[in-house]
């Protein structure tokens, strides 16, 4: 799994969780720039990134994770 095929699962994930079709993800994406990204959304989006990867991220991860890039960091080691 490369990382640009992670980023273009994201943009599909992110996409339908937040239903808009103009969100393009990179490194330094965070929840101030996406609308609606609020505290419910993350618990959907991480239930919805973890069935597209089939994959549990780790709770303590999930805290932790600052930005989109530390996501996909995450999903990378993950997938490994």
């Amino acid at each position: 799994m490369t990382r640009e095929s992670v980023y273009e699962r994201l943009n599909n994930v992110f996409r339908d969780v937040f239903d808009d079709e103009s969100i393009e993800l990179n490194d330094e994406t965070t929840a101030d720039d996406i609308e609606d990204w609020d505290s419910f959304e993350h618990i959907n989006l991480v239930v919805a990134v973890e069935e597209e990867f089939s994959f549990k991220i780790p709770m303590g991860k999930v805290i932790t994770m600052k930005n989109v890039g530390e996501m996909v960091d995450i999903i990378l080691s993950m997938g490994k």
